[in-house]
C-alpha cells in the first residue's frame, strides 16, 4: 500500500513511521525538500494549495490524506478520481474557517462559546460597548498555535485588533472561563465503527500546547466528548483520526475547535498507547481493521518549543522517550517533544515536571 499525505511536517513524519511496519510507503507533498517527513518517505515539492501538485500526488498513491489542514480543499476533493481520499474535503473545509466549525457545532447541538461574525468594520457595532468583556476576536482562517487571534477589554481595543489582525472576516468570542483544557481523539473506519482515546488534560504557554497528561479520568466528561466528536464523524461520514478540544467549564464541556488529522496532544499515544494514533489513523484510510485505543498506565508530553534540550541530560532520565523532528531552531517553533509512561499518575507528573524543570532551564 502506498499513501500520499499532503504535508511533510512532524506530523507526516511520524504518520511516515506509523506506517513502515505495517507495510505502508508514505509520499508527501510539502513545499520544503528537506521537511521533517523527509527522512520517512519521498518529498514531492510543491505548495498545498496547488491543484496541480495535490492531483499529481494522487496518481501516485492509493489512498490521499492530510496532516494539515490548510490546503486546497477543491484538489483534495479532485483528487477522489485517481484514489480513495480520507478524511472527506468537507471535514476539512470546515475545519478551515471558525465560523464554518462553530456553526456547524451549534447544528450538531454541541455547546460552544457565544460567538458573532465580523465579515467588515460595520459589523463592530453588533458589540455593544456594554458587553462583558473580555471577549477574543479570532480570524475565520488561518489561526493555530495562538495565532491569529487577541483578547480584548474593550471596545476600543476589539477595533484596534481587528486592525491588527488585518481586518479579515473573523468572529468575536465570549470569554469562558474553564478549570482546564481537555481534548479527545477519535478514529472512524470506512465501515463506521469509532474507537476513542482517554480524555487528555493539555496546558497551552502563549497559546502553544505544553504539556498533555492522559487519560484524564471523568466517565460523565468522556461520555460527552465521545458524544460530540461521533456527532461530527458520523456527519461528514468521516474516516481516520479526528481531534477536538474542548473548554472543562463549571457546567461541563464546552468545544473550543476540531482537526481533521493527528494531532499534538495526541503524541503520547506512540509510547502510552496499544495502537498511536498515528498508526489507528493510517489503519483507518487504507481500510485495515482499528487497533486499540488502551492506554498503558498514564502517560505526559512535553512538546519542545523554541529550542532543542541538551540530549544526554535529557536522556539520562529514566522512562524519557525524545523525538527530534530535525528542524532548525527558531522562536515559538515546534522542535520535538518527550514523552512518559508510569503506572501512577501523581508519579507521573512529578516526573513530568522534574523533566520540564530540566528543559526550560537547560544549564541549572
Amino acid at each position: 500500500m502506498k499513501v500520499g499525505i499532503v504535508g511533510g511536517g512532524q506530523l507526516g513524519r511520524m504518520l511516515g513511521l506509523a506506517g513502515i511496519p505495517l507495510g505502508i510507503e508514505c509520499e508527501f507533498l510539502d513545499s520544503s525538500a528537506t521537511a521533517p517527513a523527509a527522512a520517512v518517505g519521498k518529498i514531492h515539492v510543491g505548495q498545498l494549495d496547488d491543484e496541480a501538485a495535490i492531483l499529481s500526488l494522487a496518481q501516485r498513491v492509493s489512498t490521499l490524506t492530510t496532516e494539515i489542514e490548510n490546503i486546497s480543499t477543491a484538489a483534495f476533493s479532485g483528487a477522489a478520481r485517481y484514489c480513495s481520499v480520507a478524511p472527506r474535503p468537507e471535514a476539512v473545509a470546515a475545519a478551515q474557517d471558525r465560523l464554518i466549525e462553530k456553526t456547524l457545532f451549534r447544528q450538531l447541538g454541541i455547546e460552544t462559546a457565544p460567538f458573532v461574525a465580523l465579515s467588515k468594520p460595520g459589523d463592530l457595532d453588533q458589540v455593544s460597548v456594554n458587553a462583558d468583556w473580555p471577549k477574543i476576536i479570532k480570524t475565520r482562517r488561518l489561526g493555530y498555535d495562538g495565532r491569529g487571534q487577541a483578547v480584548v477589554r474593550s471596545h476600543s481595543e476589539l477595533a484596534h485588533a481587528y486592525k491588527n489582525l488585518g481586518a479579515v472576516p473573523s468572529i468575536i468570542e465570549d470569554w469562558i472561563g474553564f478549570d482546564r483544557e481537555l481534548s479527545l481523539i477519535g478514529v472512524r473506519d470506512r465501515a463506521g465503527a469509532i474507537r476513542f482515546y482517554p480524555l487528555c488534560e493539555n496546558v497551552h504557554i502563549n497559546g502553544i500546547l505544553s504539556t498533555t497528561v492522559a487519560p484524564y479520568d471523568d466517565s460523565r466528561l468522556q461520555l460527552q466528548a465521545e458524544t460530540s466528536v461521533a456527532r461530527i464523524m458520523n456527519h461528514f461520514d468521516y474516516v481516520g483520526v479526528l481531534t477536538v478540544e474542548f473548554f472543562h467549564t463549571a457546567g461541563g464541556l464546552v468545544a473550543n475547535e476540531m482537526a481533521p488529522r493527528v494531532h499534538n496532544s495526541g503524541h503520547w499515544t506512540i509510547e502510552g498507547a496499544e495502537t498511536s494514533q498515528f498508526e489507528n489513523h493510517l489503519r483507518a484510510v487504507t481500510g485495515l481493521p482499528l487497533g486499540s485505543t488502551k492506554v498503558r498506565g498514564c502517560a505526559a508530553m512535553l512538546n519542545l518549543v523554541s529550542h532543542m534540550p541538551d540530549r544526554p541530560r535529557v536522556l539520562q532520565h529514566e522512562g524519557v522517550h525524545l523525538h527530534d523532528y530535525g528542524k532548525s531552531a527558531r522562536p515559538d517553533r515546534k522542535l520535538g517533544h518527550c514523552t512518559l509512561v508510569d503506572d501512577d499518575r501523581k508519579t507521573l507528573i512529578s516526573r513530568l515536571e522534574a523533566l520540564q524543570s530540566l528543559i526550560v532551564k537547560p544549564n541549572s
